[in-house]
């Protein structure tokens, strides 16, 4: 281990060399490699995590830039997952980065969910998440959902200590699986301010202290600033 790499938050009483031995022994894996999934998989490759998996069947367009932090104009219409791992194996050399071009499919979600201790949901569409859900809960993984639009965003850990899933959140399953991805406007900067908050999360559950947000809801608006945390 790099002491002086990490030794801004080795001394943090929370981190320590035993937290930090945490995260070099931990794996992740990111659904989805956008507004969300680049802040958390930055934060998560700084942090020290050891192996992070790239899920995105998606490539880099004009239109991501406003807000997708791990891309160049000159990657446009390149794969995310080649393009995010080019850029975090330069910013963490020892990480282990496994992508996942096809992204996740009912067909595989379980055989790739089952290799990470934590799932963290950064997909754009209601069924790609109740597909995380459903994989995650019969692997017995936990996840950190997710969501914004618009000046805001939400964020919850599903299936930790508590057993509390998606479903229990959102019920109706098939009328919000059904609608399509996402297309609505976005500010830029409210997937990096809930990704770096899902990533936090991650580390939190990684190194074992603090509350997570293990059943509850926490809610941000970015334009007046208010936020509330809901229990479900």
């Amino acid at each position: 281990m790099n002491n002086e790499r990490y030794a801004r938050q080795l001394i943090l009483p929370e981190i320590g060399p035993e937290g930090q031995k945490r995260l070099a022994e931990a794996s992740v894996l990111i659904v989805g490699l956008g507004g969300l999934g680049a802040p958390v998989a930055t934060y998560l490759a700084g942090a020290g995590v050891g192996r992070i998996g790239l899920c995105d069947p998606d490539t880099v367009s004009l239109s991501n830039l406003q807000r997708q932090t791990l891309y160049t104009e000159a990657e446009t219409g390149l794969p995310k997952t080649n393009c995010a791992r080019k850029r975090l194996a330069a910013m963490s050399a020892h990480t282990v980065l496994d992508t996942y071009p096809l992204g996740l499919q009912a067909e595989n979600a379980r055989e790739i969910i089952r290799q990470y201790d934590i799932v963290t949901d950064c997909c754009d569409n209601f069924a790609t998440r109740y597909l995380i859900d459903e994989a995650c809960a019969a692997e017995g993984k936990p996840w950190v959902y997710g969501s914004i639009g618009a000046f805001g965003g939400q964020l919850a850990v599903m299936n930790g200590s508590r057993q509390l899933r998606y479903t229990s959140l959102y019920p109706d399953r098939d009328a919000l699986a059904a609608k399509p991805a996402s297309s609505a406007g976005v500010l830029g900067a409210v997937p990096g301010v809930v990704g770096a908050l899902q990533a936090n999360e991650a580390i939190k559950m990684i190194c074992g202290f603090g509350d997570t947000l293990d059943g509850r809801l926490f809610t941000i608006d970015l334009k007046t600033l208010e936020t509330n945390i809901f229990e479900f």
